[in-house]
């Protein structure tokens, strides 16, 4: 197997990702990184939990000079979260060279943000589209020194409307500097965004989303009538909850109301989504990487790209619309070579979403149908346990 000191890495940073316990690279890391320091373009497509902050974080601080005092690389992500993540892994990585990172988002005073960037210590600035444009138009987020370029998550930031912002911004940087784009999908958009502002001989990788294996993740599926979901969620939820927990709903009102009711039922719960404001999130947030929150009810959007370790079971409450919602929230357990659970729960007229899930993943999931109407099971060659309870 492939170290990092296999890698054209300095050992400046080699030390770095040595003490953050990185010691062989994933699969992503093995091909961009090469390519991305020989400054070449790069489209990416790998998923969320593949490795991909330190895929282009290597090599933007191997190629940063922190001794210049200008802004040399800007990452663009779609949420706040992701963007102290990126920013706090790109700030260990670099640790060793000092070099200074700035997340600028929204949620949080763009004066404190201003202030930052007027000081001229920064180096690499991580941002979300819409403050990011905000201070360029303002005129305090200068571009013309930008020698890289990093658009992560692009089809998340495209679902969330941020194409315009995204063609802005990048009609402002410099033709000349290097453009590493990792999406999960390649929607057309994506591909036309990439034609437009990529060097001619940029490279295409990709790397194949990890299998989710019974081995690894064991699987469940309560189908109950609506009347009784909420009685029978708690119920398995007292029996099946083992550490860190992670619970997902279709919207923030029941995020906020399943928190309410769990706590109501002594568990340690809390909510987190959107409509909180920036230092309630990162609160919640490090109460339960810390462990003195057990459970975690969350929104996709307001989950997406957080760095979670040690999640035992993962809960879907409200069953989501399309299989890769699925695969990103299930794959959120059974990490690093551990065991993990996953127990969803579905009413009767969600049988359709069910049924995608079980074509599409051709995971074996145990089905439990506790609702007083039939399952009625489609022909598959897949071989599932359905049971009747």
């Amino acid at each position: 197997m492939l170290t990092f000191s296999e890698l054209p890495i300095s050992k400046q940073v080699l030390n770095s990702i040595s003490k953050m316990g990185y010691t062989n690279p994933t699969e992503i890391q093995e091909k961009a990184i090469p390519v991305a320091l020989e400054g070449k373009d790069i489209i990416a497509q790998a998923q969320t939990g593949t490795g991909k902050t330190a895929a282009f974080g290597i090599p933007l601080i191997e190629k940063v000079n922190p001794k210049a005092r200008k802004i040399q690389a800007l990452v663009l992500v779609p949420t706040r979260e992701l963007a102290i993540q990126v920013a706090k892994e790109l700030k260990d990585i670099g640790r060793n060279k000092r070099v200074f990172v700035l997340s600028v988002y929204g949620g949080k005073s763009i004066q404190h943000q201003i202030k930052f960037l007027k000081k001229g210590n920064d180096v690499i600035v991580v941002g979300t589209p819409g403050r990011v444009k905000d201070l360029i138009e303002r005129g305090f987020l200068k571009l013309d020194s930008v020698d890289m370029f990093v658009l992560d998550e692009a089809d998340r930031m495209l679902d969330m409307g941020f194409i315009e912002d995204i063609e802005f911004i990048m009609s402002n940087l410099p033709k000349s500097k290097q453009t590493l784009l990792f999406s999960a999908t390649m929607p057309k958009e994506i591909l036309n965004l990439a034609e437009k502002f990529l060097k001619e001989n940029y490279s295409f990788l990709k790397v194949l989303p990890e299998k989710i294996t019974v081995e690894r993740i064991k699987q469940k599926a309560y189908r109950v009538d609506s009347n009784k979901k909420l009685d029978t969620f708690i119920k398995i939820l007292s029996e099946t909850l083992d550490g860190k927990a992670i619970v997902f709903t279709k919207t923030k009102k029941m995020a906020d109301e399943l928190a309410r009711k769990l706590r109501d039922s002594s568990f340690n719960a809390d909510a987190i989504h959107g409509d909180f404001s920036q230092a309630k999130r990162e609160k919640v947030l490090r109460a339960f990487r810390e462990g003195k929150l057990e459970i975690l009810v969350a929104t996709d959007v307001a989950a997406r790209g957080l760095d979670i370790k040690n999640v035992k079971v993962v809960y879907n409450f409200d069953l989501p619309n399309d299989t890769e919602s699925y695969v990103h929230r299930v794959g959120r357990t059974g990490r690093a070579g551990k065991e993990g659970l996953a127990i969803s729960f579905f009413i009767p007229n969600e049988d359709v979403f069910f049924r995608r899930i079980l074509k599409t993943t051709k995971a074996p999931i145990e089905l439990i149908n506790l609702s007083s109407n039939p399952f009625k099971r489609q022909k598959t060659n897949n071989k599932r346990r359905f049971l009747r309870v």
